[in-house]
């Protein structure tokens, strides 16, 4: 067993993101000997990372809703909880038993209660030229500007669609630094699907920051509405972006060029346990089936934050408190009915106008389902006219395509390229992505060295031993 690491605990939590955050001081406030895994440095994930450390002291750069992580942090700092930094999780097995690498080994362990708190991905936005040095996705930049305060030098140019794309570009214009341009691509015809959503939309928080964040933006920069294709150009790294609008195809310059269509949940770890997913139409994404606590079909196991479903920071945070209080009454402990109301009445205040943004920010296809030989799997460098001529051949699915083209078998597991698989095969087989199913994972689910395999318990016996000791 590697220093630090208990042989069991009451909870496991994977991620320390606000979900994380959240699950883990709830369970470590009521006494469970809880433990928190994170891939991080310290404590935060993506929408808080760097809380306890970013060099941006000017409070404004990031915003009041980045500084409201610092509490949630504190919290759980105070609430006794084991926190195990630099911590990748690769194994998740029915019984609860974790295989986890820290300090250059790995280890397992066992827990009574597991909560998976895994967060987000960006979606994949496989437009020509996308593996070009120069372009990134918006949360690549994100994490530059509040890890280390760094912004883009030279000619910079957003493009994609979503609340994450609006929000990273005021935060460039509050760090003093210049875009030359945002090419919006949320689709005109969204904004007639959207309206069915709009009344819960307008009693929602949502409302007041989005109308003030856009109008912060347009004020200082040139937004180019009713994108319906682009391409990145360039020879070694990218020089301009096409785009087309109106019918006229248009080049802008660029020396940076941040894409973003919105997010999807990191199902990796939670499929390859054996939760049980789902297509959702809505989000166009794979989902976990769960309960009204985030309890999934495998007895003990819990998801809780963006990878239930993406619904943002907050939703994240409550349902975390909600997974962490199921967890503490299933192995007998107590937690106050007060915070699960309080709880159960946040997430429903915060949920509240999400579908509108859902169908307001749904991506085109034609930025989901790409042709010819732009890149798909970006591991494999598998191209869209190779997925779609194998299809051809008679592959039914995504699993049978790995013989074929290795697609989702690179460094990544699928992550980069699993959900545009899935659509570019049931696009060509004519059926829904849900009937085209996803990747079968299996551990690891993260890269690890034959030497940590080596040293772990080598029989059955032996790793109960180690983890119900």
């Amino acid at each position: 067993m590697s220093a630090g690491l208990a042989a069991s605990y009451d909870v496991a939590v994977i991620g320390a993101g606000p979900a994380g955050l959240a699950a883990a001081t709830t369970c470590a406030n009521a006494g469970c000997a809880t433990v928190l895994f994170d891939e991080g440095a310290m404590p935060g994930g993506q929408i808080y990372r760097s809380i306890e450390d970013t060099p941006l002291r000017e409070r404004s750069v990031l915003g009041e809703s980045y500084w409201r992580g610092r509490t949630l942090v504190e919290s759980f700092r105070a609430s006794g909880a084991r926190y195990i930094a630099g911590a990748t999780v690769w194994s998740l097995t029915r019984d609860r038993e974790i295989g986890v690498s820290f300090d250059g080994g790995s280890a397992l362990t066992y827990a009574k209660r597991v909560i998976l708190c895994t967060g987000a991905l960006e979606r994949p936005f496989p437009i020509p030229g996308w593996t070009l040095p120069g372009v990134m996705t918006v949360g690549a930049a994100q994490t530059l500007l509040k890890s280390s305060g760094l912004v883009a030098s030279g000619k910079t140019t957003l493009a994609g669609c979503g609340p994450l794309l609006w929000l990273l570009a005021a935060q460039y214009l509050r760090a003093h630094a210049k875009l030359e341009a945002i090419l919006d691509t949320t689709a005109r015809e969204n904004r007639a699907h959207a309206l069915p959503h709009a009344l819960p939309f307008l009693f929602s928080s949502y409302v007041a920051d989005g109308i003030a964040l856009m109008r912060e933006v347009k004020r200082q920069v040139r937004v180019i509405s009713g994108v319906t294709s682009l391409r990145a150009l360039g020879d070694r790294k990218v020089s301009a972006v096409a785009y087309r609008t109106g019918g006229e195809e248009k080049t802008l310059e660029v020396d940076n060029l941040f894409l973003h269509q919105g997010l999807i949940p990191n199902v990796n770890l939670a499929m390859a346990a054996g939760i049980a997913h789902r297509w959702d139409e809505a989000q166009l994404c794979w989902v976990p089936e769960l309960d009204r606590d985030g309890n999934s079909n495998l007895e003990g196991v819990a998801i809780a934050g963006d990878g239930a479903g993406i619904a943002g920071g907050e939703a994240a945070r409550w349902r975390g408190v909600l997974a962490g209080v199921a967890a503490v009454r299933a192995i007998g402990g107590n937690v106050a009915s007060g915070d699960e109301q309080r709880a159960r009445k946040e997430l429903a205040r915060t949920l509240r106008g999400r579908g509108f943004l859902d169908a307001l920010y749904r991506p085109a296809r034609n930025f989901r389902i790409p042709e010819g030989d732009t890149i798909v799997c970006r591991c494999e460098e598998v191209t869209a006219h190779e997925i779609s001529a194998t299809v051809a051949l008679g592959c039914p699915g995504p699993n049978q395509m790995k013989a074929f083209l290795r697609c989702g078998m690179g460094p990544c597991q699928g992550r980069l390229c699993g959900v545009t698989v899935t659509e570019l095969i049931a696009a060509a087989r004519g059926v829904s992505p849900r009937e085209i199913g996803y990747y079968r994972l299996r551990p690891p689910v993260k890269p690890i060295t034959v030497a940590e395999l080596a040293a772990l318990p080598k029989s059955e016996a032996a790793i109960k031993a180690v983890t119900r000791s």
